[in-house]
């Protein structure tokens, strides 16, 4: 596979799935939950069915910037969001929930990602740099050695993304069964939350791919020096 169709497809593919999930989020954040509860009220509900009574619930700046984030212990809802009765919005906020859940169970892939989180961030930031100056001093062994650095530290990305794309696809299963058992969500309406959280997900199943890809180029790129 040449360069520009492999250009072409880590440019298009991310793309594609991010307008995908907004487009899908938009067409069911026009309907309404039929029991008229908030996203606050689903996330307090389900919290509090897990036993998590001490953890809050935030707000978060953007669209679609819902997270759970394990240092405060908090669900934090975005503009998109917050407030808000749609079908789409009570399945991302239920989704966050379910990593709430996983985190007071210790899953195994969100542990491994929070362990591995301090040295993931480093990597995402410098492989690149690093990579460029072993390019620059390629004709020297500290520049061969620089490239191949660079993509251990582009791997170590990659090893994050694998660990959390189970992660990601195990909240919205949680999130989805609890919908259901509860009776958050009506049965006419559990298929619609269902198919923002699979939109969701496949920017994930995406950025992995790419990523993959671009491992794999890198690693095509270091045989050659």
């Amino acid at each position: 596979m040449n360069g520009l169709i492999y250009f072409l497809i880590m440019l298009i593919l991310p793309l594609i799935a991010e307008i995908y999930v907004k487009v899908v989020f938009k067409k069911y954040s026009k309907v309404a939950n039929a029991r008229g509860i908030t996203t606050e009220q689903v996330v307090r509900q389900i919290l509090d069915s897990n036993g998590l009574y001490n953890t809050k619930i935030g707000f978060n700046e953007g669209n679609l910037s819902d997270c759970y984030d394990p240092r405060t212990d908090q669900v934090n809802l975005s503009r998109s969001t917050s407030g808000k009765t749609s079908v789409a919005a009570i399945g991302v906020a239920a989704h966050e929930c379910g990593h709430a859940c996983q985190h007071a169970e210790k899953y195994l892939p969100i542990v491994v990602r929070s362990a591995i989180v301090p040295v993931t961030n480093i990597c995402s930031r410098f492989w690149y740099l690093v990579f460029l100056i072993g390019v620059l001093l390629s004709n020297m062994t500290i520049g061969t050695n620089l490239i191949f650095a660079s993509v251990i530290m582009f791997a170590a990305v990659v090893v994050f993304q694998i660990v959390t794309l189970p992660a990601e696809l195990d909240a919205s299963r949680r999130a989805m069964k609890t919908l259901e058992s509860q009776g958050i969500l009506e049965a006419e309406e559990l298929p619609m939350a269902r198919k923002v959280l699979t939109a969701a997900a496949l920017t994930y199943v995406a950025g992995l791919v790419v990523s993959i890809m671009q491992l794999l180029r890198l690693l095509g790129l270091s045989r050659r020096r």
